[in-house]
């Protein structure tokens, strides 16, 4: 029936990620619940972010590992078959998708709504078919507001639109590409370009402000960049002087690092300069809340309350830690403390962890080194940092496996030894992430941290190596 009215006490717009585990959090205290929902079922995870580029990611470093098993005294011959590497991915993705699109599904009908959700006050929703017929008038207690992200494409892209992709596009494909020009150094943009090359297709990455994923530490990313240049052609700080359409080409004319002027076609331009909360059109500026000069709700990260209205915002649409178990987190806080409004309580939060897949991977646990020097302290109090560093290029397990590059930094409060965080590029650090993401979230030392078992060989050998550095310039106190 178009056009019902429906009294609530939570309505949450979005089904991914955030909107899904706000609908449980909610669903937990109250029957009262209601999801409005205007696009695909599926998060973004699974239908164009993590699981798909995963699967691309797993087929490059699968054709990488065979191009040069050479070294270990393995004869091999690689021949990619794009068609077959894009089927798969496709294939993957859509399963992935469908686990998604069944737990939507099992919600009870009286608890969905397929459109598209505009405030006309606070608490109070328009909501329309995708034509913009009245679908239902929605009048809830609280609300959160999950409606994720989308690429963002800068205006510099718009002479050459037609030939422009973002991230979603690329899966997609029903075959690979002979060439693409990559906009954007950072966690998408690296793990997409080496993916890509390591598939056969010619790439170039154009960067600005020397951005390498998400690092902060200048010596792990000059390590990090070294690299990724051993295998593709990758500018973090480019001056990219036109673009423009040839033959339905994308021809790039960029100055080099030395200002050297060069001209480059490609078949596609992939553009990752980041996303955008998907916050357009929902009528926000009705719903009470107040915003930020990014145009994003402010609110309380530990509550995700906007100010004291009964609106809550989660997952990627509050352009805080665009994760996906941050948006899981975010949303069971934001959909619990919508039930409980106006009673709200803070929510957990984990110590940041952060990994990009590349090859070598990338790892972020606890603080980066950016973020403690703008917060050297709690206070008043001051903060003096120590570094542990481990080289990754003379670790056992590392030069076995001939992944022995990078470069992993630890830091510790030098009069606590409290560890504080770490910045990693090296052979599956994701793992050590892991563990120091733990280490954090307890408050550990570094003498606590050592204290911990550390088999032979492995590689978590090299964590200890950075942590034995640190004692050794904390024992100099």
């Amino acid at each position: 029936m178009d056009n019902q009215k429906l009294a609530v006490d939570v309505a949450v717009i979005g089904a991914g990620t955030a909107g899904l585990a706000a609908y449980r959090a909610a669903r937990a205290k109250t029957e009262r619940v209601v999801m409005i929902e205007s696009g695909h079922h599926g998060t973004t995870c699974a239908r164009v972010g993590c699981m798909p580029s995963k699967l691309l990611i797993a087929a490059g470093d699968a054709a990488h590992h065979a191009r040069h098993a050479g070294a270990f005294g393995v004869a091999t011959t690689v021949n990619v078959d794009g068609r077959e590497v894009m089927g798969r991915v496709r294939r993957e993705r859509d399963r992935f998708v469908g686990f998604v699109v069944q737990s939507v599904e099992a919600i009870p009908d009286d608890h969905k709504l397929h459109g598209r959700a505009h405030f006309l006050a606070p608490g109070v929703l328009q909501v329309a078919h995708v034509d913009g017929t009245p679908l239902a008038h929605v009048e809830a207690r609280a609300v959160v507001v999950a409606t994720g992200s989308s690429a963002f494409l800068p205006p510099m892209f718009q002479p050459i639109r037609e030939r422009v992709i973002i991230n979603d596009d690329v899966f997609m494909w029903e075959t690979l590409p002979h060439s693409v020009a990559v906009f954007g150094g950072g966690v998408i943009g690296l793990e997409l370009s080496q993916a890509l090359t390591r598939l056969g297709v010619r790439v170039r990455v154009f960067g600005r402000s020397g951005t390498v994923g998400p690092l902060t530490d200048p010596i792990v990313r000059a390590s990090a960049l070294k690299a990724f240049r051993e295998e593709m052609s990758f500018h973090p700080d480019c001056t990219v002087r036109q673009l423009r359409l040839v033959d339905k080409s994308v021809e790039v004319t960029f100055d080099d690092e030395t200002g050297a002027p060069h001209t480059e076609t490609f078949e596609y331009a992939l553009v990752a300069a980041g996303r955008k909360p998907n916050l357009n059109g929902l009528g926000l500026e009705h719903s009470g809340i107040r915003f930020d000069p990014r145009g994003v709700p402010i609110h309380d990260r530990t509550t995700l309350q906007c100010d004291s209205t009964s609106v809550f915002v989660a997952g990627d649409a509050n352009d805080d830690v665009p994760l996906l178990h941050e948006a899981a987190d975010e949303g069971k806080i934001a959909g619990e403390n919508a039930a409980l409004y106006p009673n709200v309580v803070p929510g957990a939060r984990r110590s940041l962890l952060a990994i990009t897949f590349t090859e070598p991977q990338i790892a972020v646990a606890g603080a980066t080194l950016a973020s403690l020097i703008a917060r050297p302290g709690d206070g008043s109090t001051s903060r003096e940092i120590v570094t542990g560093e481990i080289d990754f290029a003379d670790q056992g397990r590392s030069r076995v496996m001939l992944q022995n590059r990078g470069v992993g930094h630890v830091y510790a409060d030098k009069q606590t030894g409290r560890f504080l965080g770490a910045e990693l590029v090296g052979p599956r650090v994701e793992h050590l992430g892991h563990l120091l993401a733990w280490a954090h979230q307890q408050g550990l030392t570094v003498d606590q941290m050592l204290a911990m078992p550390f088999y032979h060989p492995v590689v978590e050998e090299g964590l200890r190596t950075a942590l034995r550095d640190v004692v050794s310039k904390l024992s100099k106190r």
